[in-house]
C-alpha cells in the first residue's frame, strides 16, 4: 500500500520520495483557496485522493527540471496553475504555464525565487508560514549531518552561479524570516527530522569559498 504524506508542520506535508523524479521529495501547503504543491509527487490514487480531500491544488510550483514528472496529469486533474522559471518552461510543451524571471509572488505568503546553478531554471519557493520556510528543491540539500549544502554533481549546470544563488538567499533572509528549509532530495539524511531547523544560521554557516574549490561529487 502506498505511503501517505507526512506532516512537516500543521499545514505542510511531505510526500514519499518519487522514483520518477530521481527520489525527489514533493511538498504540499494547505491554505484556504490557495493550496500549493511544490514539485511532483508520485501520481496515483493515494496522492490524488489526499489532494482532493484537502481542496485540490491551486498552484504547482516546479523547482527544477527533474521535478516535472506528471505535471500534465496533475494540471488536467485540478486545473491548477503551473509556475516555472522561464528557462525551463519549454520542458512543459502544450501545458498552460506561468513563467517568471527573477521572482514571482503567488500571493502574500508564497514567492518563487530564481536560484540558477543546479539547472538553468532552478528555483526555490518561499512560504511565509511557520516562521518562514524555504523549499529548495535540489538547490540546497542536506549533507550526512543534516546541514543544508549546495551539491555539485556531474550534471550541475553552473557551479559558480549556484554558489552565488546561495549567497543571495543568505543576504535576502534573516533569523526572523527563515526558520526551516524543506529540501527536495536527500531527505533520508534528516534522520527522522521533518525539516532542517535553525535554517538561517545553517545557511550562513555554508563555506562558499571552500565549496568553490570542491571537486565534483558524483
Amino acid at each position: 500500500m502506498p505511503k501517505q504524506p507526512r506532516a512537516v508542520f500543521d499545514t505542510i506535508f511531505a510526500f514519499p520520495p518519487n522514483r520518477e523524479t530521481l527520489g525527489g521529495t514533493a511538498y504540499f501547503i494547505v491554505k484556504k483557496n490557495a493550496n500549493l504543491l511544490i514539485d511532483c509527487p508520485a501520481w496515483d490514487e493515494t496522492t490524488q485522493q489526499f489532494l482532493e480531500e484537502r481542496g485540490g491544488v491551486r498552484w504547482l510550483s516546479i523547482t527544477h527540471r527533474t521535478a516535472i514528472a506528471r505535471a500534465k496529469e496533475i494540471q488536467q486533474c485540478f486545473d491548477c496553475e503551473i509556475v516555472v522559471q522561464e528557462q525551463e518552461a519549454y520542458l512543459l510543451p502544450g501545458l498552460e504555464v506561468t513563467t517568471f524571471h527573477r521572482e514571482l509572488a503567488l500571493d502574500p505568503d508564497f514567492e518563487a525565487i530564481w536560484t540558477p546553478g543546479h539547472s538553468p531554471g532552478s528555483a526555490c519557493l518561499y512560504a511565509g508560514v511557520a516562521g518562514g520556510v524555504l523549499f529548495t528543491g535540489r538547490h540546497l540539500v542536506p549533507d550526512r549531518d543534516g546541514n543544508p549544502v549546495p551539491l555539485r554533481t556531474s550534471k550541475t549546470f553552473h557551479w559558480p552561479r549556484q554558489l552565488r544563488s546561495v549567497a543571495l538567499l543568505r543576504d535576502r533572509f534573516s533569523p526572523q524570516t527563515l526558520t526551516a528549509i524543506c529540501p527536495g532530495a536527500n531527505t533520508g539524511y534528516l534522520r527522522g527530522q521533518r525539516a532542517i531547523d535553525r535554517a538561517y544560521d545553517r545557511l550562513c554557516a555554508i563555506d562558499l569559498e571552500a565549496a568553490a574549490q570542491a571537486q565534483a561529487m558524483l
